[in-house]
């Protein structure tokens, strides 16, 4: 299903950034496009985003982005740079099939060289067979990362033998598909300084590049990862409330004391996904791991990054949302790539409620009491998606935020989550064939 006949096919868009503290460049129309999406930064941290249409004169550009001009973050307190002694040891892990060596290279590039005074890179090799053509030890010719091998499949197993060789108090989780920012540790670092009660950290993810119909798709339909993309920090607190309903149910935190969202547990996505979010060593452990039964590289797919999140907020850990963390991900550039994508996202999700409920059967009474919610809100998404719009449709709107997108891409997604549970099932089995040492790839 591709219902692409009633959709224009929208041509390159920029991904530009702009300081916000100094005069705006001068945005025309050219041949790498006539849209763009414009990230306003102050002191080097993004802080807000508009998607504006180019013409040939500059001065349309600059009315479109008036509405970000005077944006700033919304921080509260101390925000003075803590002292390197004081920020605690980070291991990097990233657990890779070696598919995109390009990306894992620029990745590794970056990583060595942070501005981050301790720290380390761990490298899985989570290939389960091994090509004749092996490109991994030229990569890492000359680098200070330490290599980390799994052959047993699955991104849990191998992000799993990542943290178990780290020597880092905290693990920072990335993928092979992103950049991240100079600052990206630093920011991760502070925030669990700044609130030593925080369990785990996430942050923003933007889009590399924007470049196919694929890409801005993805982001007309997901805002990157999380819908609304917000560039307030957050707490993610949980309900502490007598009976089923006990930490069911979060609260986003602003600075101020402020509640800025209220939402059940399992909405936990909206504020993190597992290419940028950092984990207490101790925290970690108390979840017991990334579980091997979700996943890519499993059936069940996905989820096993939101299982950790969920798992973390259900025993009354807080998490923070730090927007300075920033990282940068190349979304799938072609259209059947992204239809697995968010095919895979709708399995994993309803897999990973299953593995919830499996391991605390308290979950299934939450569930049932959420569920009429739940169902509302997801039946006013699909309607929205299949009208071709995003769910969290921005407040001001220009020409080039009116994006349709194909009612494919809802589609796939939603097909995907009654196939979950058997997905769920079959993981199981997958996962005890591998430990039984009966998996032939």
């Amino acid at each position: 299903m591709t219902q692409l006949s009633s959709v224009s096919v929208p041509g390159p868009r920029r991904v530009v950034s702009v300081d916000l503290d100094a005069p705006l460049p001068r945005l025309v129309a050219d041949e790498t496009g006539i849209s763009a999406l414009v990230v306003g930064y102050r002191d080097g941290h993004p802080v807000a985003t508009r998607e504006v249409l180019l013409t040939a004169d500059p001065d349309d550009a600059a009315r479109a982005l008036e509405p970000i001009a005077g944006v700033r973050a919304d921080r509260a307190g101390d925000d003075t740079p803590v002292p390197d002694e004081l920020l605690p040891m980070i291991s990097i892990v990233v657990s890779t099939v070696v598919a995109r060596v390009e990306d894992l290279g620029r990745l590794l590039d970056v990583l060595e060289h942070l501005d981050y005074p301790r720290h380390e890179v761990v490298l899985v090799d989570n290939r389960v067979v091994l090509p004749g053509s092996d490109p991994l030890p030229a990569l890492l010719e000359g680098r200070t990362v330490r290599l980390v091998t799994e052959r047993r499949p699955g991104c849990s197993a191998g992000r799993n033998a990542g943290v178990a060789a780290a020597l880092g108090e905290v693990i920072a989780f990335t993928d092979d598909d992103v950049r991240v920012d100079p600052q990206w540790l630093r920011m991760i670092g502070t925030r669990f300084v700044r609130e030593p009660a925080l369990s785990a950290v996430t942050g923003m993810i933007l889009p590399v590049e924007l470049a196919t119909p694929a890409q801005i798709w993805y982001e007309a339909y997901y805002g990157g990862f999380s819908g609304e993309r917000t560039f307030d920090p957050v707490t993610i607190v949980p309900d502490d409330v007598p009976g089923v309903m006990r930490h069911a149910r979060v609260s986003a935190v602003a600075p101020d004391g402020s509640i800025r969202k209220h939402f059940a547990v399992y909405g936990i996505g909206g504020y993190g996904a597992g290419a940028n979010w950092a984990c207490r060593r101790s925290a970690f452990d108390a979840a017991g791991g990334f579980d091997t039964t979700l996943g890519a590289g499993v059936p069940a797919r996905g989820g096993e990054d939101l299982a950790i999140f969920i798992d973390i907020l259900w025993n009354g850990g807080r998490i923070g949302f730090e927007p300075r963390a920033v990282v940068h991900h190349r979304h799938r550039q072609d259209l059947a790539g992204l239809h697995h994508q968010l095919h895979s996202n709708g399995v994993g999700f309803t897999a990973l409620m299953c593995a919830l409920v499996v391991k605390d059967r308290r979950h299934l009474l939450a569930l049932a009491r959420l569920m009429p919610v739940a169902a509302d809100v997801k039946t006013r998404q699909l309607v929205s998606r299949l009208a071709g719009r995003r769910d969290a449709a921005p407040e001001t709107v220009t020409e080039a935020s009116t994006t349709r997108i194909p009612r494919s891409l809802a589609f796939h997604e939603f097909r995907g989550f009654p196939a979950g549970p058997a997905a769920y099932l079959r993981s199981r089995r997958f996962w005890r064939s591998v430990e039984e040492g009966r998996f032939r790839p």
